[in-house]
């Protein structure tokens, strides 16, 4: 009995534990839903005052402007020196390692220091961008557009204008849309295209804790990369304007901003946009690319190799990223404040209901869903879906009897390849799943699916690999192929190609034929939201700056609390309680460290609102120094593609002090260290 009850005690308790945790986010909708990723000309100067006390003016702003980069077009970076020194990710950086390794060298396994300026190296084709010149240029956008120009005339006309004024002179202009149309800016890029590595880590710190840690925290990783920019040969002066490091980095509850470039997210999409995504879209791609992700493993096993391992993590982030933002999609208190959030826009909005008219343009789209996703020619369909595509474009050349005898000998060569293709060993099986998959995707009157597959996937399937007149030897595959005897043909190959080439491009064709009018109609939305609230929330990201406010603070997980910082011992840790397993291995000059390494902070947590394209940002504090980089964020962030709630949505980034802690006591990198430090 004793032991009964303390099991009632210990089960409510933990009950009431999730329970509470469940409550600590509100089910009421927000005015920060839609996120806090502030462009430059529009921050809320005021807002950062009221809330952390914080003076910041358009001389701080300017200033953290010009000190942070766009790396390349994938990732963000900053000046952190007066002489071009530039921080940014591992991750952003590693894919230019093999243009500068020389024979013998592996970055990988050993990283990479220049010990002096002149063995810094310079990669062909890298640069940097920095954004130097901002302009609001909306009420010159919607004057040209009153005036009869058409909008993209209009963008060009000003771009033209403005490229001729000296201050924007020889700069790479861009003209942003914000709002749908709601706002418009001009900006002004200098290219530094002299791009020297200084610094980067072995992968296995850049990377560390592999695909299980990623998306998670605590964190322990080292993914830095420190570059430097050059002009005329010679290290760029850069001491107007750069951030400072702080070693010391913030405490929990101090304010700090993020300034980078994210790069796409989708608040202002509208519940019924939401829902054919959430039915029709994201699951699907989901299931292949967890397909597509089982069978690389399974041949990497077989074949190690760093490309396969490249393109299995790629898919791993992708997998985890689309069930963070599925999950996020059928949680019912955050969908429930997109509903909200819209209902509140909706009754203010005067004008006509283009929400309805949205849902409505979805509603025979959804019908399509399994074909538009399933039938493309996309690697994530495999081998099939790409021989049935090039089958049927040789059918229609033979079938138009125009093409020339030299185009249909290619297209022969092209079939011959996609046919031996699906001979591969596994090809077999995964035809028959992906078919299978198509039956439990389609809609059930899908009368061309019916009458191909006859309800039996595995039957049609095996039907195919015994065509003896297309699956045979290349001789009698290419005898099989000349037009005359391919037009007489019947193949269960050919009735493949005929009927889903066909059911595919009919779903091609109802998404494209609306597209315009579904764009339309989702730009008169954004306008009504920015009609309703004005400027006073943040448009979408663009993959342009912005600077993202928010605290360094822990939060709850798993039934505890992750703490707001991670020191350099829960990395051995992490080591010595995975032994043996290379996720979690730590390179031979990492195996003896001091006391006061050890001790140093690793990674922090701050409820800043990124997304992809914030990697390599730099979080600073309101005295513009660099207490972080970040590089990640954690599993409960990734519904941040539709809402920003912070509740337990946390940004994760390398600690100023564990970088420099590192670079101190690990690499003995002291010519950088200094350089860092201002020593």
């Amino acid at each position: 009995m004793k032991n009964l009850k303390s099991f009632f005690i210990l089960f409510f308790a933990f009950i009431a534990i999730n329970y509470v945790q469940a409550q600590e986010v509100s089910t009421e909708a927000d005015i920060f839903d839609y996120g806090k990723m502030w462009t430059f000309e529009n921050a809320p100067k005021d807002y950062f005052k009221e809330t952390y006390n914080a003076n910041i003016d358009d001389a701080w702003l300017a200033d953290a402007r010009k000190s942070a980069l766009r790396f390349a077009s994938w990732c963000s970076a900053s000046f952190v020196s007066p002489n071009g020194l530039i921080m940014t990710n591992h991750h952003c950086s590693n894919g230019e390692m093999p243009k500068i390794m020389n024979e013998g060298e592996d970055f990988n396994a050993n990283g990479f220091y220049a010990k002096t300026q002149d063995q810094e190296r310079k990669v062909e084709g890298l640069f940097v961008e920095q954004l130097l010149m901002v302009a609001d240029i909306t009420a010159e956008v919607k004057a040209k557009i009153s005036a009869g120009s058409s909008r993209a005339d209009a963008l060009k006309a000003i771009e033209e204008t403005y490229g001729a004024k000296s201050d924007w002179k020889d700069l790479r202009l861009q003209t942003v849309t914000f709002y749908s149309g709601g706002k418009y800016s001009l900006y002004g890029y200098k290219k530094y295209d002299d791009i020297r590595l200084v610094f980067i880590p072995e992968l296995q710190l850049g990377f560390y804790g592999g695909d299980p840690d990623n998306f998670t925290y605590p964190r322990y990783n080292l993914d830095c990369t420190f570059w430097r920019a050059y002009e005329n040969g010679k290290p760029a002066n850069t001491a107007d304007h750069y951030f400072k490091f702080n070693q010391d980095g913030a405490k929990e509850g101090d304010a700090v901003f993020v300034i980078g470039n994210p790069g796409r997210t989708e608040r202002y999409r509208t519940v019924a946009q939401l829902e054919y995504d959430r039915d029709h879209r994201y699951n699907i791609l989901l299931e292949s690319m967890t397909l597509m992700h089982d069978d690389l493993k399974m041949e990497y096993d077989k074949n190690p190799s760093p490309e396969l391992l490249d393109q299995i993590f790629g898919l791993s982030n992708g997998m985890k990223a689309y069930t963070g933002i599925l999950k996020g999609l059928h949680d019912p208190v955050l969908f429930g404040r997109k509903k909200q959030m819209e209902e509140k826009v909706r009754a203010k909005y005067d004008g006509d209901d283009h929400w309805k008219e949205l849902a409505d343009a979805y509603e025979p789209l959804k019908s399509y869903g399994a074909e538009i996703n399933l039938l493309s020619p996309s690697g994530l369909n495999g081998s099939a879906m790409a021989l049935a595509h090039q089958v049927f474009a040789y059918d229609q050349m033979v079938s138009g009897g125009d093409a020339s005898e030299e185009d249909l000998e290619k297209q022969q060569s092209v079939v011959v390849e996609a046919l031996k293709a699906i001979q591969a060993p596994g090809e077999k099986a995964k035809m028959i799943h992906h078919f299978e998959r198509l039956m439990k995707y389609a809609n059930k009157d899908d009368k061309y699916l019916r009458k191909l597959l006859g309800g039996n996937a595995s039957k049609f399937v095996n039907s195919i690999f015994e065509d003896s007149k297309l699956m045979d030897k290349e001789k009698k595959m290419m005898k099989s192929l000349s037009p005359k005897k391919f037009a007489k043909l019947k193949s269960p190959i050919k009735e493949m190609a005929n009927a889903l080439v066909p059911a595919y491009n009919e779903a091609a064709m109802a998404f494209r034929s609306t597209s315009p009018a579904r764009t339309a109609l989702e730009e008169k939305v954004a306008n009504a939201v920015f009609q309703v609230n004005g400027d006073n929330l943040p448009p979408d990201a663009t993959f342009t700056l912005r600077i993202s406010d928010g605290v360094v603070q822990g939060y709850n997980y798993n039934g505890t609390k992750a703490p707001y910082k991670t020191t350099w011992f829960g990395f051995y840790d992490r080591h010595y309680s995975h032994a043996g397993d290379q996720n979690w291995a730590i390179p031979q000059r990492w195996m003896e460290p001091p006391l006061e390494f050890l001790k140093s902070p690793a990674n922090f947590v701050s409820t800043n609102d990124i997304i992809g394209g914030n990697s390599g940002s730099p979080i600073i504090n309101a005295k513009r120094e660099v207490v972080g980089l970040i590089f990640d964020g954690n599993i409960e962030s990734l519904p941040g593609n539709f809402i920003y709630e912070p509740t337990f949505n946390r940004a994760v980034s390398v600690h100023a002090g564990g970088m420099t802690s590192s670079l101190k006591y690990i690499y003995k990198a002291n010519r950088l260290y200094n350089e860092l430090t201002g020593k």
